[in-house]
Protein backbone atom coordinates (compact mmCIF):
# COMPACT_ATOMS: atom_id res chain seq x y z
CA UNK A 1 0.00 0.00 0.00
CA UNK A 2 1.31 3.42 -0.98
CA UNK A 3 1.35 6.39 1.45
CA UNK A 4 3.09 9.38 -0.19
CA UNK A 5 4.71 11.86 2.18
CA UNK A 6 4.02 15.15 0.39
CA UNK A 7 0.24 15.09 0.59
CA UNK A 8 -2.44 15.45 3.27
CA UNK A 9 -5.22 12.98 4.05
CA UNK A 10 -8.82 13.07 5.28
CA UNK A 11 -10.73 10.65 7.48
CA UNK A 12 -13.02 10.01 4.50
CA UNK A 13 -9.94 8.79 2.53
CA UNK A 14 -9.41 11.66 0.12
CA UNK A 15 -5.95 13.14 -0.42
CA UNK A 16 -4.83 16.61 -1.45
CA UNK A 17 -1.50 17.81 -2.79
CA UNK A 18 -1.32 21.30 -1.35
CA UNK A 19 0.42 23.72 -3.70
CA UNK A 20 0.63 27.50 -3.70
CA UNK A 21 -1.91 28.06 -6.47
CA UNK A 22 -3.64 24.80 -7.39
CA UNK A 23 -4.07 21.47 -5.63
CA UNK A 24 -4.94 18.01 -6.90
CA UNK A 25 -7.52 15.90 -5.03
CA UNK A 26 -8.09 12.16 -5.27
CA UNK A 27 -8.88 9.09 -3.20
CA UNK A 28 -6.20 7.21 -1.34
CA UNK A 29 -4.64 3.90 -2.26
CA UNK A 30 -6.35 2.45 0.82
CA UNK A 31 -9.76 3.74 -0.37
CA UNK A 32 -9.43 2.38 -3.88
CA UNK A 33 -8.38 -1.02 -2.52
CA UNK A 34 -11.42 -1.10 -0.24
CA UNK A 35 -13.80 -0.03 -3.01
CA UNK A 36 -12.51 -2.52 -5.55
CA UNK A 37 -12.66 -2.05 -9.31
CA UNK A 38 -13.61 1.55 -10.12
CA UNK A 39 -15.99 1.75 -13.08
CA UNK A 40 -17.17 5.40 -13.09
CA UNK A 41 -16.28 8.78 -11.61
CA UNK A 42 -19.02 11.43 -11.55
CA UNK A 43 -17.99 15.02 -10.87
CA UNK A 44 -20.19 17.78 -12.29
CA UNK A 45 -19.17 20.62 -9.97
CA UNK A 46 -16.55 22.38 -12.14
CA UNK A 47 -16.52 26.11 -11.44
CA UNK A 48 -18.25 25.71 -8.08
CA UNK A 49 -16.85 26.49 -4.65
CA UNK A 50 -17.33 23.45 -2.45
CA UNK A 51 -16.94 23.76 1.32
CA UNK A 52 -14.72 21.45 3.33
CA UNK A 53 -16.53 18.15 3.98
CA UNK A 54 -19.19 18.71 1.31
CA UNK A 55 -19.85 16.30 -1.55
CA UNK A 56 -18.20 17.27 -4.84
CA UNK A 57 -19.02 14.09 -6.75
CA UNK A 58 -19.22 10.33 -6.50
CA UNK A 59 -17.18 7.30 -7.41
CA UNK A 60 -18.70 4.01 -8.51
CA UNK A 61 -17.09 0.64 -8.05
CA UNK A 62 -18.44 -2.73 -9.13
CA UNK A 63 -19.94 -3.29 -5.67
CA UNK A 64 -20.77 0.22 -4.39
CA UNK A 65 -21.10 3.97 -4.96
CA UNK A 66 -19.38 6.42 -2.61
CA UNK A 67 -19.59 10.17 -2.20
CA UNK A 68 -16.43 12.22 -2.70
CA UNK A 69 -15.89 14.83 0.01
CA UNK A 70 -13.87 18.01 -0.39
CA UNK A 71 -10.80 17.98 1.91
CA UNK A 72 -10.68 21.81 2.16
CA UNK A 73 -12.88 24.60 0.87
CA UNK A 74 -11.98 25.10 -2.77
CA UNK A 75 -13.12 26.00 -6.25
CA UNK A 76 -13.08 23.09 -8.69
CA UNK A 77 -11.06 24.18 -11.69
CA UNK A 78 -10.81 20.94 -13.63
CA UNK A 79 -11.97 17.32 -13.61
CA UNK A 80 -9.60 14.58 -14.78
CA UNK A 81 -11.15 13.91 -18.20
CA UNK A 82 -8.99 10.80 -18.67
CA UNK A 83 -11.16 9.03 -16.11
CA UNK A 84 -14.17 9.14 -18.46
CA UNK A 85 -12.60 6.40 -20.59
CA UNK A 86 -10.15 5.04 -18.03
CA UNK A 87 -11.70 4.99 -14.53
CA UNK A 88 -9.27 2.16 -13.72
CA UNK A 89 -6.54 4.81 -13.38
CA UNK A 90 -7.94 5.44 -9.89
CA UNK A 91 -7.08 1.84 -8.98
CA UNK A 92 -3.78 1.74 -10.84
CA UNK A 93 -2.35 5.18 -9.94
CA UNK A 94 -4.47 6.88 -7.24
CA UNK A 95 -1.78 9.54 -6.61
CA UNK A 96 -0.86 10.00 -10.28
CA UNK A 97 -3.00 9.48 -13.38
CA UNK A 98 -5.99 8.67 -11.12
CA UNK A 99 -6.34 12.15 -9.59
CA UNK A 100 -9.97 13.34 -9.57
CA UNK A 101 -10.09 17.14 -9.55
CA UNK A 102 -7.82 20.17 -9.61
CA UNK A 103 -8.90 22.90 -7.20
CA UNK A 104 -8.02 26.39 -6.11
CA UNK A 105 -7.83 26.26 -2.31
CA UNK A 106 -9.99 29.02 -0.81
CA UNK A 107 -9.15 28.61 2.89
CA UNK A 108 -5.55 27.48 3.38
CA UNK A 109 -6.00 27.41 7.16
CA UNK A 110 -8.11 24.24 6.78
CA UNK A 111 -5.05 22.29 5.62
CA UNK A 112 -3.74 22.14 9.20
CA UNK A 113 -6.74 19.99 10.17
CA UNK A 114 -5.78 17.25 7.71
CA UNK A 115 -3.66 14.21 8.55
CA UNK A 116 -0.03 13.79 7.59
CA UNK A 117 1.20 10.43 6.30
CA UNK A 118 2.03 8.96 9.72
CA UNK A 119 -1.35 9.94 11.14
CA UNK A 120 -3.20 8.50 8.16
CA UNK A 121 -1.27 5.22 8.27
CA UNK A 122 -2.19 4.91 11.93
CA UNK A 123 -5.82 5.82 11.15
CA UNK A 124 -6.15 2.97 8.63
CA UNK A 125 -4.09 0.57 10.74
CA UNK A 126 -1.18 0.11 8.31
Amino acid sequence: MNFPEKIKYTKSHEWISVDIFKSFVGITDYAQSELGEIVFVDVNTVGQIINKGEVFGSIEAVKTVSDLLMPVTGKIIEVNKNLEEHPEYVNEEPYGAGWLVLIEVIDRSEVKDLMNTAAYRSFVGK
